[in-house]
């Protein structure tokens, strides 16, 4: 038996505070925005060094995709949010489904961010053009990066969910945490390639 079968669903007020999860993800996750936030660093430098070329280069990206993409993962996190609600309160059926929606919004989110370095690169921007281009398909390869394994995590979720056996609700709170720490650096990242001037 399980943490999710054992029990009947519990109410949030009967619930004791607890740190929802599993360490290990969370020192998974502290690392990643480590690591992210020295890229930010590094990036906000050289931007100010130089705002004439980072400005002009900026002017290439096309905001609507960015929005919509931005839209599409936050989408995607209320979905595994949802999940994680529903999986606290015994509902496997609707936790699975959500947790396979947020997944699609994951992969749709892919697809977008492909489409939109095809045609980058058919426009002949690719990654030596200049220093903003560096850090953009650096930071949002590396995002993307994090978005597939995000999908697996999620994928793991998944197997957790289907099998009445296996199922731990730490475990499909340590699949929305990732989740919601991509979400949170994508929002981020949007925030300094496409929006900040």
């Amino acid at each position: 038996m399980t943490d999710l079968d054992t029990a009947a669903p519990v109410k949030a007020t009967d619930r004791a505070a607890h740190l929802p999860g599993e360490a290990a993800m969370w020192v998974m996750v502290l690392g990643d925005l480590v690591f992210f936030g020295a890229y930010f660093v590094i990036f906000m430098i050289h931007r100010a060094m130089a705002p004439g070329l980072y400005l002009q280069s900026q002017q290439h990206l096309n905001l609507t995709v960015g929005v919509v993409n931005t839209l599409v993962l936050l989408t995607s996190s209320w979905f595994v949010a949802r999940s994680v609600v529903a999986a606290r309160d015994g509902d496997h059926d609707a936790a699975l489904r959500l947790i396979y929606l947020g997944g699609a919004c994951g992969v749709v989110f892919a697809v977008i961010k492909a489409y939109e370095w095809a045609t980058k690169v058919g426009a002949g921007v690719t990654l030596p053009s200049n220093e903003f281009f560096l850090f953009y398909y650096m930071l949002t390869g590396v995002h993307l990066f994090h978005v597939g394994l995000g999908l697996l995590i999620l994928g793991v979720v998944v197997r957790e969910l289907r099998n009445p056996r296996k199922r731990r609700l730490s475990m499909v709170e340590s699949g929305a945490i990732y989740w919601h720490m991509v979400d949170l650096l994508w929002i981020v990242i949007f925030a300094l390639l496409y929006v900040m001037r």
